[in-house]
């Protein structure tokens, strides 16, 4: 992964060297065609949720913005487990995003700006896609974000 790993130091960025592993009955990261589709990934570093709780209520807009960051940075783990590089992403085709929110919390996009600004600073205009951020009651384990990605690929 020459090029992205050289993009990824200048950054300061790690991508997990494995994806966390799936909650139930399911595989991180499929491919179909030239896509990849990867399942909701929490925001777990070793291991651990770093916060848990309702965005607006037990957690902060910016710690939120930080965790969907982490899940995307996830989701790019178990991409480069099914393509064996990231280097042979050509897209970032979408992002969705849920937000366990509080009931007056409206500002899920805000919180997806954390992953949609680092696939943009990895990927550059490759990284740009279209995206849904959808609030929702609760989320696996309490967490306050899950983020999935469709990635194209050469």
């Amino acid at each position: 992964m020459a090029g992205i790993d050289a993009r990824l130091a200048e950054l300061g960025i790690t991508i997990p060297r494995r994806s966390p592993s799936p909650a139930g009955t399911y595989v991180p990261a499929v491919i179909s065609g030239n896509h990849v589709f990867t399942a909701g990934q929490l925001p777990f570093v070793d291991g651990v949720l770093p916060v848990t709780g309702k965005v607006g209520a037990e957690v902060t807009l910016d710690d939120a913005a930080a965790c969907a960051r982490t899940s995307a940075l996830n989701a790019l783990s178990a991409v480069a487990e099914v393509l064996g590089s990231l280097d042979r992403v050509t897209r970032i085709v979408k992002v969705t995003g849920f937000v366990a929110s509080d009931p007056g919390f409206t500002a899920q996009p805000g919180v997806l700006n954390g992953a949609s600004e680092v696939l943009g600073a990895i990927f550059g205009d490759a990284g740009v896609h279209a995206r849904s951020a959808v609030g929702v009651a609760v989320l696996p384990l309490d967490s306050p974000v899950e983020v999935e990605l469709t990635v194209e690929f050469a």
